[in-house]
């Protein structure tokens, strides 16, 4: 019941908090996507700050906490593939078979990383890179008709018409423009 509680607290009561609001469904699937995409990247610790940086540079083009909400549903996911980017890293550079052993990731956790080792994670940067477009890609066709069908379930007419109240001026501005 605990995991249950916690999964409901974390992931579905904001993301019905972000569709109630009535926002764009491609937004929102692109912004999942993107930090979903980020959130997989192969350096632990560094994800957060990609999705702040593309959240600064993109602006209004993404949904900033849809961005972190995918970041944070990709966590479990991003240890579980940095061995595939690492792979694919490898291919791509006809590099040798990096041996994945304790006293590899003992020498990176100490500092003690070796040439072969330092290599490795640019080869699963590069595996990342080659990856990310593609599983931005298929992420947002897969999330677009999700959003679509979650925002006409649970955004109401009334929830889109309402207005913050620091909103209420613009959308009466926007209104008073149309009846123009």
């Amino acid at each position: 019941m605990g995991i249950t509680n916690w999964f409901q607290e974390k992931v579905t009561d904001p993301l019905l908090s972000v569709v109630r609001r009535g926002a764009d469904p491609k937004q929102l699937a692109f912004s999942a996507a993107l930090g979903i995409t980020f959130g997989v990247f192969p350096i632990c610790g560094v994800t957060v700050l990609l999705c702040g940086m593309a959240i600064a540079l993109l602006g209004s083009l993404c949904h900033a906490p849809t961005v972190m909400l995918g970041n944070f549903i990709a966590t479990p996911i991003e240890l579980s593939l940095v061995v595939p980017f690492l792979r694919l890293g490898e291919a791509i550079f006809g590099g040798s078979h990096f041996p994945l052993t304790s006293d590899a990731l003992k020498k990176v956790l100490t500092g003690q990383a070796s040439r072969e080792v330092i290599l490795s994670v640019v080869h699963a940067l590069i595996g990342w890179l080659v990856a990310s477009p593609f599983i931005l890609g298929v992420l947002y066709v897969m999330l677009l008709p999700c959003f679509k069908i979650l925002i006409r379930k649970f955004s109401s007419s009334e929830g889109r018409l309402k207005a913050l109240p620091e909103e209420e001026g613009i959308i009466a501005t926007r209104t008073l423009d149309m009846d123009l």
